[in-house]
């Protein structure tokens, strides 16, 4: 699965709007963003990427 740029500016966008307007606070947002890349170093991120990868795929019709 390649990550795109118009799927990170999309991710970034509902960030932002959960910061502007469901009341998510900065820090949250900022937890969220290291527990990712925390998690992208574990033995699980070959799995999570398998079911993102599956997700896009669906959504996309491949």
């Amino acid at each position: 699965m390649t990550i795109t740029i118009p799927l990170v500016v999309l991710l970034g966008v509902v960030v932002f709007i959960g910061l502007r307007y469901l009341g998510l606070r900065l820090w949250q947002a900022i937890v969220s963003v290291v527990f990712g890349f925390l998690l992208a170093a574990t033995a699980v991120a070959p799995d999570i990427q398998h079911v993102l990868s599956g997700l896009l795929d669906l959504i996309t019709d491949r």
